[in-house]
């Protein structure tokens, strides 16, 4: 095993941990730890843009309201409002690293704002429909020639290390993490005065999902494994318009596009979501999704369409370069064609707790973007607020910790025992972890999906645990590689998922039971956290 020590360890590559890394970098060394490829990341991936009351005759008001109602009563206001009103010096300061936002053509400085659901008005600014491909693009131009900044690419993070852990007196504390580097094989045991997990979702917890393969929860299985409480895991964003085509794995169709006027139509060519709110096309993602499963089940159709035909090719192309070529390749024109449609995992609204700074209940440990649930996006995330938190809970994460160096010193770095392998032998049955991996998916799609029932939960509960027993036994007996990590890392991710579903006895926000169709007005802003303490049920003996 080879030890590296560091003074910030940063984990995940994604909008938050590039630029978590970029604000420490003035304080002292900082190791950046990606589980694949650097530019891998649920970032890279959004189309859509970043929601900020920027605009003449917005208001940070407005955002604050559009933001506390599609969540449903669960937003913490006093997040909400710190949250968003720091989004205009975010946005500025994006812009000075290199980030260009479209402009209205021929209107000069004026930006060109999109419009998507849940918003009362356009305020989503954008870089085409490549937004989050633009964001990481340049970060990482950024961050690769910062000084004092590491990138380790293929690094999958196996656990935290914590003084706890380590039998030490005093106060728990994370002191870094154990990894394993995919390319040789190796375990690298990192020290570091603080640790920001920056980590990112978990949508490949269910069998369909807009997310990419390193989207397994990680950061929250992590943080779990040392203690920390969750918070509204029940919570999971479904986007409605996931690309229905067989050779479109995973591929979003941005909701900036029924922002245009995109209408969706069932296959029997009624346009059926003014039957479901008035909002239509624009209600918030929950409304949309759940309209669109209740259609395709109600009549059995394998998908619904999504129609902005209205619309001239001039203006799709420019508008939407990405979306467009990708359809025309799979023979799909925009300007011509409705653009088949099904929900898919998301978005996960819940993760570990955590305030607007990304402080946890765990010294020495931070978590920002996706990974940690700090009360912004309450049942119900509002389209696009999800890059504004990034943007900003990692820089007041870099001010907090640089604040707490400042006051404490640097704490001493502790012997990190070597990584024991004890019996365990490599593996010859790589089938066994493919094999569970798939039926953790496919449990969570049928039994924890969009409309949830008591029966399908505890059936879900009954088949997850026994999956995780296996797993448990598995990561026992053989050589950790980073496949059996990440298994590992879902399941626990998808019981705590159904567990937080079980607890929540109302229909609310991204949660609907079937059991429980109304909201519980008698228990109004009630999250749903899970506190098992370290080697509770979640936690491998």
């Amino acid at each position: 095993m080879r030890t590296v020590d560091c003074d910030f360890l940063v984990i995940g590559s994604g909008l938050a941990g590039l630029l978590a890394a970029h604000h420490l970098a003035p304080h002292g060394r900082v190791l950046v730890a990606s589980k694949r490829d650097l530019a891998e990341s649920n970032t890279n991936y959004a189309q859509g843009g970043i929601a900020c009351a920027i605009a003449p005759g917005d208001t940070i008001e407005s955002h604050v309201e559009d933001t506390l109602s599609t969540g449903g009563g669960l937003g913490h206001e006093a997040a909400v409002r710190s949250i968003l009103s720091d989004g205009p010096a975010r946005i500025r300061e994006l812009e000075a690293l290199g980030i260009s936002f479209e402009r209205r053509e021929g209107s000069g400085e004026e930006y060109d704002l999109g419009h998507e659901g849940g918003h009362s008005r356009r305020r989503v600014l954008h870089a085409g429909d490549i937004t989050g491909q633009e964001l990481i693009r340049v970060l990482l131009d950024v961050v690769a020639n910062r000084p004092g900044i590491t990138l380790c690419p293929n690094w999958m993070a196996i656990d935290l290390v914590t003084t706890g852990w380590l039998r030490l007196p005093g106060t728990d504390r994370c002191v870094g993490a154990y990894f394993i580097d995919r390319a040789s094989g190796e375990i690298v045991a990192v020290r570091a005065g603080w640790t920001v997990l920056a980590t990112g979702g978990a949508g490949k917890v269910y069998l369909y999902t807009t997310n990419p393969d390193v989207a397994t929860g990680d950061g929250v299985a992590l943080g779990w494994r040392v203690g920390l409480p969750v918070r509204n895991m029940e919570f999971v964003q479904f986007h409605p318009t996931c690309l229905y085509h067989p050779q479109a794995k995973s591929f979003l169709v941005s909701e900036a596009v029924r922002g245009e006027g995109g209408m969706l139509f069932s296959d029997a060519g009624e346009r059926f979501m003014p039957r479901y709110d008035a909002r239509a096309e624009l209600a918030p993602r929950d409304v949309v999704a759940r309209a669109i499963d209740h259609e395709m089940k109600k009549r059995g159709d394998p998908c619904v369409y999504l129609d902005i035909t209205h619309k001239s090719a001039d203006f799709l192309v420019n508008r939407f370069p990405n979306i467009y070529a990708r359809c025309l390749k799979l023979g799909i024109d925009m300007a011509r064609d409705r653009i088949p449609v099904v929900p898919a995992a998301h978005y996960c609204c819940g993760g570990l707790e955590a305030d607007p700074s990304g402080r946890t209940a765990l010294p020495g440990l931070f978590a920002v973007g996706e990974v940690a649930c700090t009360g912004l996006h309450g049942a119900n995330r509002l389209a696009s607020n999800s890059l504004l938190e990034a943007v900003v809970c990692s820089r007041n994460a870099a001010v907090a910790i640089a604040a707490e160096r400042q006051a404490a010193g640097v704490p001493a770095p502790v012997a990190i025992p070597d990584w024991a392998s004890g019996d365990a032998v490599p593996s010859d049955e790589a089938v066994v972890v493919e094999h569970n991996w798939n039926e953790v998916r496919t449990c969570m799609w049928d039994y924890v999906g969009i409309v949830r029932t008591n029966k399908r939960l505890e059936r879900a509960l009954r088949r997850i645990r026994n999956l995780r027993a296996e797993i448990r036994q598995y990561y026992k007996q053989y050589l950790v590689t980073p496949d059996v990590i990440e298994l590992r890392n879902l399941a626990a991710v998808a019981e705590l998922i159904v567990r937080s579903a079980m607890q929540r006895t109302e229909s609310r926000g991204l949660h609907y039971s079937l059991d429980y169709p109304a909201v519980d007005e008698s228990v109004p802003g009630a999250d749903t956290v899970l506190r098992d303490p370290p080697g509770g049920p979640i936690v491998a003996p």
